[in-house]
């Protein structure tokens, strides 16, 4: 049976975002209009302020709307097949129109009783956008970006993830069971535990990913190629698809077998973190690279045909270089994988004994006399 495993300290992966801010919008609204409330001003000064400053928003997002449109204008057939209305639309939010004018046709009539001409609120408000545009802070912050990016599905994250699934995923890990099998009958005694017959993706958030495992980790030994997977791919024909079997020594000195390989679109994101044209900082790779799990786990959790044929293993490499560190978090995986089995075995054989006993206490019913006899002569 196989040792405890060692503690492991997993990666932090986050979760996706939940509607916590739109709930602090609303607490806050609540409590703003409460204060308002206490303050105990009349009601028409109060009226007019607030639809004042609420028109104020509404024109800067017109303003906003019309400096973009100043440049999508010289855009519009490559960008929007040659359409005005297309390239309008683009730039003001449909629901925007009508909501607009009713908000300034209300500040008007809220604003008579001000003793200011209504046209220099108006600038005034103007000259107050413009001025938040031009100096650049009505971008939004960085965690806003990452939202609408992880809702829109428009992460570099997302697009590496479901390529490798649909390009790659999809099509080998159905056919890992029956390559493992093919394996087993050839080499019965390496491959015991059913649990391990998957294949086991890498996933380093740091992206740092060998061509060779052997030198990744002296622990870690090429054995030999599963059966490979030909097929007519993207107008290739015989493209092989293969996956290499690894020995994975551990403190014991006992070599514990598995199929094991990196998920390739890691290397990208270091390639682009390296390449000063994709402008991708250290820190969005990792923030990306987390995502790509999140996104990848998501995917094959929703797949049928590849479920029970892979193992992700994510990890974060220690800041200080530790030696067989990777083997060490390979093997954490594959005793997880030997107790899940012996767990399964074990609750299956306790339905044995009952099935047993329920054998025996019907023969108890049965008397001797009512038992066939042997035949007898006199």
């Amino acid at each position: 049976m196989p040792r405890e495993p060692r503690q492991r300290r997993a990666p932090l992966i986050p979760e996706a975002r939940g509607g916590r801010a739109q709930r602090a919008v609303c607490v806050l609204l609540a409590l703003c209009a409460g204060a308002l409330l206490l303050a105990g001003e009349s009601l028409v000064p109060t009226a007019r302020s607030l639809i004042f400053h609420f028109a104020t928003l509404q024109i800067g997002a017109l303003l906003k709307g019309i400096c973009y449109l100043a440049e999508e204008i010289f855009h519009l057939h490559s960008r929007h097949h040659g359409s005005f209305w297309k390239a309008l639309s683009s730039c003001f939010p449909p629901r925007w129109h009508g909501p607009m004018l009713l908000i300034c046709g209300s500040a008007y009539v809220a604003l008579l009783g001000d003793g200011q001409p209504l046209c220099l609120h108006l600038i005034l408000a103007s000259l107050c956008q413009l001025l938040v545009l031009a100096l650049g802070l009505h971008k939004p912050s960085a965690v806003e970006m990452s939202e609408m990016s992880e809702r829109s599905k428009q992460n570099v994250a997302h697009g590496l993830a479901w390529s490798y699934y649909v390009g790659y995923l999809k099509i080998v890990l159905p056919r890992m069971k029956k390559s493992m099998e093919e394996f087993c009958r050839a080499n019965p005694n390496l491959l015991a535990c059913r649990k391990t017959w998957k294949l086991h993706i890498l996933i380093p958030l740091s992206c740092d990913v060998y061509d060779d495992l052997e030198k990744a980790d002296s622990n870690i030994q090429y054995v030999t190629d599963l059966t490979e997977t030909t097929l007519a791919r993207a107008g290739t024909k015989k493209r092989v698809y293969k996956h290499s079997l690894y020995a994975i020594r551990d403190e014991e000195n006992q070599l514990w077998y598995c199929a094991v390989e990196y998920a390739t679109p890691l290397q990208s994101l270091y390639a682009m973190s390296q390449d000063e044209c994709a402008a991708f900082s250290r820190e969005e790779r990792l923030e990306q690279a987390k995502l790509f799990y999140r996104t990848l786990e998501e995917i094959l959790k929703g797949s049928k045909e590849c479920a029970d044929a892979y193992r992700l293993i994510a990890y974060e490499e220690p800041e200080e270089a530790e030696t067989c560190f990777l083997s060490r978090e390979i093997m954490w995986h594959l005793q997880q994988e030997h107790r899940e089995e012996i767990t399964m075995l074990e609750g299956n054989h306790l339905h044995t004994p009952s099935m047993a006993l329920d054998s025996a206490e019907l023969n108890l019913q049965i008397s001797v006399s009512d038992l066939p006899q042997p035949l007898r002569t006199d």
